[in-house]
């Protein structure tokens, strides 16, 4: 009996263990490029974070705590009430002349600053223009002078025997010196006067740098339509600079409500307050007058609350984005 012959069988052949670099690299390492990115991000940013930390918030801090606390120089308790300071402030005669003080240079001084560095940014972007560089750095140099040393100058400028009162003599404006510093509204005129010369160039180059940005086809478009200068500026130009006017309008507010080496340089604060700002007032509190360090800190805060709005207020007018 013949019996079929079977193929032989294939033995299975051994499947080799794949290298181990295929599983290395299968594997998500731990330091990714992403990941080292984020890691170098933050190594930058902790360091910076902490020294902020440090040098402003932690002192705003302490400063909150000792504007609930009473006492002259180190000899300080908590008050009793908390708020003692805060209440103190709304019956403080002083504090409110020198509120008054510096609402009157915000108000009068800010808004005539910004439209005349406006209109002189307008005027030295022109392309026709002969010597641009010389006029904008002209108008920006005040920006390089000392606060205190261009106070100072001011003060010998508007002194019963300075310079304005002659030159004003001899072409016959007035009969004799008048006492810039002496008056109440003419020394208040002396202060807003040198703010504006030390400040409007610096609005400038914010507004300068802000037409190179400014789309000049535009500009064109409406010459060709027959609009005039005016009305370029007005409803071309101006509409372009909302970003630049709310950003300068802040910083100005900010600066004016802290205004300090103008009102101790040129007047003292005198005649009789009538010219100290709050920034002024909280320094005498602070160091010449029976120091309260509680107290001056309180005003040091209602000066801080006081920028917050204006800068809110500010932002929320501004910003009129559909």
């Amino acid at each position: 009996m013949a019996f079929p012959l079977k193929a032989p069988s294939k033995a299975p052949k051994k499947r080799s263990a794949p290298p181990l670099n295929n599983y290395i690299g299968q594997r998500k390492p731990w330091m990714n490029p992403a990941r080292r990115r984020n890691l170098t991000g933050w190594g930058f940013l902790i360091p910076a974070s902490l020294l902020i930390v440090g040098i402003n918030f932690l002192p705003m801090l302490q400063a909150l705590l000792l504007s609930l606390q009473t006492g002259r120089g180190s000899l300080l308790t908590w008050a009793d009430p908390l708020w003692y300071n805060y209440e103190r402030l709304l019956s403080d005669e002083i504090f409110k002349l020198t509120l008054q003080n510096t609402f009157i240079y915000l108000i009068i001084q800010v808004p005539v600053m910004l439209v005349v560095a406006m209109v002189l940014a307008n005027l030295l972007n022109d392309k026709n223009l002969k010597f641009k560089a010389l006029w904008r750095t002209a108008i920006f140099l005040p920006c390089a002078v000392s606060l205190v040393s261009y106070s100072l100058v001011f003060r010998t400028l508007f002194a019963n025997d300075g310079f304005v009162n002659d030159m004003l003599t001899g072409i016959g404006v007035i009969e004799g010196p008048i006492n810039w510093l002496g008056d109440a509204e003419t020394a208040r005129f002396v202060i807003i006067l040198g703010l504006l010369w030390r400040w409007t160039g610096y609005n400038m180059i914010f507004y300068l740098a802000a037409l190179q940005n400014v789309d000049y086809s535009s500009i064109e478009a409406a010459r060709m339509d027959g609009a005039n200068a005016f009305q370029v500026f007005w409803h071309v130009t101006v509409p372009q600079l909302k970003p630049m006017i709310v950003l300068t309008a802040i910083l100005s507010t900010n600066g004016t409500l802290q205004l300090f080496d103008e009102s101790w340089a040129m007047t003292r604060g005198g005649p009789a307050y009538m010219t100290m700002s709050m920034s002024h007032y909280l320094y005498e509190v602070s160091f010449l007058k029976n120091p309260n360090f509680g107290y001056a800190a309180a005003i040091s805060y209602v000066i801080l609350i006081l920028v917050a709005i204006l800068a809110l207020i500010q932002l929320k007018i501004g910003d009129k984005r559909d």
